[in-house]
């Protein structure tokens, strides 16, 4: 992967609608440092972030069989939801598969790239 194809991913990531805003701000605040001396530091933040946002499949799971879940997706969607979540933990997944995890999980494996 290359950096270019990372700062797609972290864009598609900050656009969906369940990043976290603070996860927005680093990966926004990385956009804007590319080419310039805190672009480093902005790599660390984001990678730090990240860390500390992205949703580990046993919690999706919790989440999604949670009253919270029922209450924000309906009791249809709720069962939806919660049959991907048992479906993404018996497949072997370690993380979400949303729209902000997804590239998270990518932006993480490939951290070296923007740290470099």
């Amino acid at each position: 992967m290359d950096k270019q194809t990372l700062l797609e991913k972290i864009k598609a990531m900050a656009a969906a609608p369940s990043c976290y805003p603070e996860l927005v701000a680093a990966a926004q605040n990385y956009i804007n440092a590319v080419g310039t001396a805190k672009e480093k530091s902005a790599a660390e933040n984001l990678i730090a972030e990240i860390k500390e946002d992205i949703t580990d499949v046993d919690h999706l799971v919790a989440f999604a069989h949670s009253e919270r879940a029922k209450e924000i997706f309906g009791a249809e969607g709720q069962k939806n939801f919660a049959a991907h979540a048992d479906e993404l933990k018996a497949n072997g997944a370690k993380y979400c598969d949303c729209g902000a995890c997804a590239p998270a999980v990518e932006i993480l494996n490939n951290k070296e790239i923007l740290l470099g």
